[in-house]
């Protein structure tokens, strides 16, 4: 391997010469991976790593530990995350941790529309990762990299800390409820892709929940085949376009079962324009407990999740993890069905 100048920083100059590549490509390798191919980026990383090149001061520091920053890895735009309350309370818990152990938190977003290049540009100790499955890209990257990481919102992986809830009981719960007034007419909004590129959607959690929804309807004789399902990002204004659509069709439901509290905020919207009492004439259920179920009117029935408990758990094990401590495998919180008043008898 041709060696560096006496006593400096390896360079992209030799990585590239090292690895029999251009500087171009060593900066693919980093930056846009999906323009090289995979072998030849695999031995541009390998060659990096054995001459001890980082592609900037940041990674540097990444590398060495010491930036005392918890990075937050989104699965979509910022402006898209901030207009979720769900993310507002889990950051909550996250901050305070930071607070407590004298951390900064960074926010990443997908970068050029990747959540994979984003990596690379974060300044951090290591990553909480919010909503990815753990099949893509960017966990077999942390790995590669070494770099210290939770799941929160995914599917469990072999040797990775990660936090969820208990998303089948609480779909079960609030199913069963809806059932048990005598509702059979039910539809879910349930949590999908949205059509920008880089949303994914949360398919851990959304597995689990419709597997509860399964649950209870089984014990009614009953099969999701029996309810009407539409996949809808986690907006208001998706709750309310889907809402308007399912009673626009013939037997409209008696019942609305969202996955979200944001998506049961939409659906109420579109009732109201309806003409549609909620809950005199149609029910509706959410899932989160949002601070804002609590005076909403009608006061929303929904799943209450610990968000802010996810976001501290969340940080605490991260903080674990950097620290070289007690690794935590998984933890998985308690749901509770609050019931108010969305959700009655049907006519």
């Amino acid at each position: 391997m041709p060696s560096r100048r006496a006593g400096g920083k390896p360079t992209s100059s030799d990585v590239a010469a090292a690895a029999g590549v251009s500087r171009s490509a060593v900066s693919f390798a980093f930056n846009n991976p999906q323009r090289i191919s995979a072998a030849t980026r695999q031995r541009i990383l390998a060659v990096a790593e054995e001459i001890g090149y980082a592609p900037h001061t940041l990674a540097r520091m990444l590398q060495a530990g010491a930036t005392h920053s918890l990075g937050v890895l989104l699965p979509q735009r910022l402006a898209r995350v901030l207009e979720n309350p769900y993310y507002s309370r889990l950051l909550m818990g996250v901050g305070q941790v930071c607070d407590q152990e004298g951390y900064t938190m960074l926010l990443s977003p997908p970068l050029r529309d990747s959540v994979l290049e984003a990596i690379p540009y974060a300044a951090v100790d290591g990553f909480i990762v919010c909503g990815l499955e753990t099949d893509r890209g960017e966990v077999a990257e942390l790995v590669r990299r070494g770099i210290p990481f939770v799941l929160i919102d995914s599917d469990r992986y072999e040797n990775a800390p990660s936090v969820d809830v208990d998303d089948h009981g609480g779909a079960r719960d609030v199913a069963r409820y809806l059932l048990g007034l005598g509702h059979r007419r039910i539809a879910v909004l349930s949590i999908g892709p949205a059509p920008d590129a880089a949303v994914r959607g949360y398919r851990g959690p959304v597995a689990r929940r419709l597997d509860g929804i399964a649950e209870a309807l089984a014990g009614a004789g009953l099969t999701m085949a029996d309810v009407r399902l539409a996949e809808v990002p986690v907006t208001r204004a998706d709750g309310y376009r889907a809402t308007m659509t399912l009673m626009a069709g013939e037997d409209p439901p008696t019942a609305v079962l969202a996955l979200s509290d944001v998506l049961a905020y939409g659906a109420v919207d579109a009732l109201r324009e309806l003409g549609i009492d909620v809950p005199g004439q149609v029910s509706v259920t959410g899932f989160d407990d949002l601070a804002e179920s609590a005076w909403f009117r009608p006061r929303l029935t929904t799943v209450r999740q610990p968000i802010v408990s996810k976001g501290r758990t969340a940080a605490d094990f991260l903080i674990s993890a950097i620290r070289g401590q007690d690794q935590h495998p998984h933890q998985s919180l308690g749901t509770s069905l609050i019931v108010r008043e969305s959700a009655a008898a049907p006519m």
